[in-house]
């Protein structure tokens, strides 16, 4: 069965991507990930916070919150927390590129267009054969424009395009007031591929101690939803190939975002919790459910449940929505 696709200018053997994450921090892991079928590895990012600290030897965005309240300062993590700073970093990635032989993708989270972005050059240099560029912001002021907030990425991503020669991966977010046409503004600019999507923090609160708690849960099938019905909405509109990331765990949720018009899919919950040996588990799932379907090739299967292919398109729109909302029984 053939399950070749192609991501960021790579021809990888299957959609089966190793999302950006801690398991790349470890080289002994990654080799496991990599004898396990991983077509390819997203490091974890390195953040602006971390870069800008180093390259100023303050704490910028400390700084900028100081006047806040007292406790401004335990909004950031220090230096120390971080397992890789932005030199080490650089090392780790060159250890990758010289111990495996799956394509390695460096990834820089972060939500200003500044010096931070310089970064890109040096990934490349240092061996990453694609970049994966998230704009983690969360606009909390009622005087910012959602403008100001595409702006901002557009270029963040522009500085980045004109930095490396290498492919760029934008990681997004799902709430844009028009995804669809910022994609299209996403490729204008040069992105070379689209990520949906990045995981905002949703903290919960400590009723006892009046704190916000933060919290990040590992994903489930259920979180695919929201990926599935903008792969599928998005697919045929753009010139670009999409990635899912969120609540890929199983064949079916491999085979439901290639078909919705996914090129790869990033996993990493489903990795931490069942480990490496899940890849090859997926990969013989998805060949044997293709060959029991009768196709020939997951390219086939691509967009084959998109909103250009759907023989259900309003399952997608609004149509839908007011059916299943009006179907409850009581």
């Amino acid at each position: 069965m053939d399950l070749t696709t192609k991501y960021l200018g790579l021809s990888l053997p299957h959609p089966l991507v190793v999302g950006a994450s801690p398991l790349s921090n470890d080289l002994d892991m990654a080799k496991r990930l990599e004898d396990a079928g991983a077509a390819a590895i997203v490091m974890q990012s390195l953040f602006e916070e971390q870069i800008t600290r180093e390259q100023s030897g303050t704490i910028h965005d400390m700084e900028e919150h100081a006047d806040s309240f007292a406790e401004a300062l335990s909004y950031f993590p220090h230096q120390d927390d971080f397992k890789l700073g932005p030199e080490n970093y650089l090392e780790q990635l060159a250890r990758l590129k010289s111990s495996l032989h799956i394509p390695i993708i460096a990834s820089l989270n972060g939500t200003t267009a500044s010096g931070w972005l310089e970064y890109a050059k040096l990934m490349q240099d240092a061996g990453a054969d694609a970049l994966e560029l998230n704009v983690y912001y969360l606009p909390t002021s009622p005087l910012e424009t959602g403008d100001t907030v595409e702006r901002r990425t557009l270029e963040s991503v522009r500085i980045v395009k004109e930095s490396v020669k290498i492919p760029v991966a934008v990681k997004l977010s799902p709430y844009f007031s028009s995804l669809p046409h910022f994609t299209k503004v996403l490729q204008g600019a040069g992105a070379d591929a689209l990520v949906l999507f990045n995981r905002f923090l949703q903290p919960d609160i400590d009723i006892e101690n009046l704190e916000a708690s933060p919290k990040a849960d590992f994903t489930n099938s259920k979180a695919l939803r929201l990926r599935l019905r903008w792969l599928a909405i998005l697919f045929g509109n753009l010139e670009v190939p999409m990635a899912a990331s969120g609540g890929v765990h199983t064949v079916e949720d491999v085979l439901k975002a290639v078909m919705a018009g996914a090129s790869a899919t990033q996993m990493v919950s489903s990795l931490f919790l069942n480990g490496p040996g899940h890849i090859t588990k997926l990969r013989t799932g998805l060949e044997e459910w293709l060959t029991d379907h009768e196709y020939e090739s997951l390219a086939q299967a691509k967009g084959s449940m998109s909103l250009q292919k759907s023989p259900n398109p309003a399952s997608f729109e609004r149509a839908h929505y007011m059916r299943v909302l009006t179907g409850w029984k009581v």
